[in-house]
């Protein structure tokens, strides 16, 4: 998914840019070559064709979408700290940028740099309050933090002026299962599956199913996610506490080791292994 953002990105910055440009320069030129390396997912000759066309005219106002774009291009190579230093250059020169902004706070937020990303949003909401995404993400980290006052309000925002988009309802389950009411959260997941038929939202279903004693609800739904994603430990880690509640500690045994060989903490893996 991250890669087909970054193609669709890609071209539809350098298309503008080209517009901008002057016909048949070196600068359209290597802006061409990027596009269609970037179509060919040649991202290596896409960074560094988009590197070369900034210097040959670093006035050129393009230049604020194509290092957006280089950041993307950074991103989908792995290259977090060169993306933002991109996106940062990006918003020296166009501060107001809101989508320069929502790029750089989903790197920051892939590198762990949560306060970072957390501002970032703050700025975006500063100046566009309707960005839902923005609000969404910052809502999400406030509530990871356990800063409720500021998610329900962020929350509360989504419901009263976007109240069927698939963000207020994630974040009002996140909320509920945050808070430990379960029972709660089971029918904004319900809401989400119905549009959204992803891993982690059955397994969210199924946690809250675990935590409610509804163990059959809880395995069918971790039976569903596995299928969708079967090297995910989380969903073995989820399988381990329900082979428990039904007394088979040995197939409990047995998913908990799994879930630590996928990269769950042994720590939380330990009650089901001993």
């Amino acid at each position: 998914m991250n890669r087909l953002y970054s193609i669709i990105l890609c071209i539809a910055v350098i298309i503008t840019a080209t517009i901008s440009a002057k016909a048949d320069t070196p600068y359209l030129n290597l802006v061409d070559e990027a596009d269609k390396a970037c179509s060919e997912e040649r991202w290596t000759d896409a960074e560094n064709l988009i590197r070369e066309a900034i210097s040959t005219e670093p006035e050129n106002p393009g230049n604020i979408l194509l290092l957006s774009n280089l950041g993307m291009v950074q991103y989908s190579l792995g290259k977090d700290s060169a993306a933002i230093e991109s996106f940062t250059r990006a918003l020296d020169i166009a501060p107001s940028s809101v989508t320069i902004i929502a790029n750089r706070a989903k790197v920051y937020t892939s590198m762990g740099y949560e306060q970072e990303a957390f501002n970032d949003y703050a700025r975006i909401m500063q100046l566009d309050s309707t960005y839902i995404t923005a609000r969404y993400h910052h809502g999400l980290l406030a509530l990871r933090h356990r800063m409720y006052d500021v998610a329900k309000e962020d929350f509360d925002y989504l419901v009263k002026h976007f109240p069927s988009a698939n963000e207020t309802q994630i974040a009002q389950a996140a909320m509920h299962t945050s808070l430990g009411e379960y029972q709660e959260a089971i029918p904004f997941y319900n809401e989400i599956l119905r549009s959204i038929e992803e891993p982690e939202y059955y397994g969210a279903r199924a946690y809250c199913y675990l935590m409610t004693g509804n163990l059959q609800e809880a395995a069918d739904d971790i039976a569903k996610a596995m299928e969708l994603a079967p090297e995910d430990g989380e969903l073995y880690l989820y399988r381990a506490a329900l082979n428990k509640m039904h007394y088979r500690p040995e197939d409990a045994r047995k998913d908990a080791e799994r879930a630590v060989e996928l990269g769950v903490d042994p720590a939380r893996a330990k009650e089901f292994i001993r």
